[in-house]
């Protein structure tokens, strides 16, 4: 049956595949993310980009493929809402295809994530890349949990 699951995500990977390159950051960054324990990533940068996270165009690239959906998890535990408030969040679903080289299939697929908070107003919406890794930034809006 996993087979059959990887083969039917390989070939809707290759048939959805887009030119599109989500890959377009000119940063050094090494690829490896220090964590203040195993379920949260350190985050030490603010970003002053309103797009980033919040556009399949600017994702949030938390990278390593092999522990993709946790090291979204991280990423998101390390978040909190802008007065510091606890945040809750759910995965949507996946969209918005793109070629990567750091994955098995040669192209991966954006996550959706909801992010609310007590007091927000209305849902906001998170594009995470589980693929490829840049320097992980607060995006516009959150802050970072105490």
């Amino acid at each position: 049956m996993r087979k059959i699951i990887i083969l039917f995500a390989a070939l809707l990977i290759i048939s959805c595949s887009s030119t599109k390159n989500t890959s377009t950051s000119q940063s050094t960054f090494s690829g490896k993310h220090e964590l203040v324990d195993d379920q949260t990533f350190k985050i030490d940068e603010y970003s002053q980009d309103e797009s980033y996270g919040y556009t399949q165009n600017n994702p949030i690239k938390v990278g390593n493929f092999a522990e993709g959906p946790k090291n979204e998890r991280r990423f998101l535990n390390a978040l909190a809402g802008p007065n510091g408030e606890k945040i809750s969040y759910y995965r949507i679903g996946s969209c918005c295809e793109f070629k990567t080289k750091n994955s098995p299939f040669g192209g991966g697929l954006l996550d959706k994530y909801s992010v609310t908070y007590e007091g927000s107003t209305k849902e906001i919406v998170l594009y995470i890349n589980m693929y490829d890794a840049d320097v992980l930034k607060v995006p516009v809006g959150f802050t970072l949990k105490k």
